[in-house]
């Protein structure tokens, strides 16, 4: 397992996360890749070959008025050969290890398939309704809904209150 910031990564391993990335999620885009910088990366590789990734980096979520310090997972993605052998797993204990010594809250937007993945670990679904912080203002993001899962780690939450997620370009969530 490497465990590095975006700063420590070289070019040819941010490539070769970013590849694993596009292949994982063939409906991803350029910002969803640049939402997983910056931050914190666990990575498996295999020789040379990167079997696993997922970073968490530093978002605001707005929770009753007050801005959260969240880190927020992005890019967990196992390649489709090494999948149901831990390696997703491995991946989350580092990021989770991440956000529990340095965040308030954990967050992620997950996916259809990755839902029973993320409430087996622990995270919980919000319940509440969700927006999105935008240059022209909050927009509910209610197609988002049913994805968004918190890590609380030192707040307690009520998990059918209102969440805002600060703006950035692209997928809100």
């Amino acid at each position: 397992m490497q465990v590095a910031h975006t700063a420590d990564l070289t070019a040819t391993q941010l490539a070769a996360a970013r590849a694993l990335v596009f292949e994982v999620f063939d409906d991803a885009t350029e910002d969803d890749w640049e939402h997983c910088l910056g931050g914190i990366h666990a990575i498996v590789w295999e020789g040379d070959r990167m079997a696993a990734h997922g970073s968490v980096i530093q978002r605001r979520l707005i929770y009753k008025g007050r801005a959260l310090r969240t880190g927020y997972v992005e890019g967990v993605a196992v390649r489709a050969d090494r999948r149901r052998r831990g390696l997703g797993a491995a991946v989350m204990a580092e990021l989770e290890r991440v956000i529990r010594a340095a965040y308030v809250l954990g967050g992620l937007g997950a996916s259809d398939e990755g839902i029973p993945f993320y409430l087996a670990r622990g995270w919980q679904r919000w319940q509440g309704p969700s927006y999105r912080l935008t240059p022209e203002g909050t927009y509910r993001t209610a197609d988002d809904d049913d994805a968004i899962f918190v890590l609380p780690v030192s707040e307690s939450l009520d998990p059918r209150a209102d969440l805002i997620c600060d703006f950035r370009q692209g997928e809100p969530w």
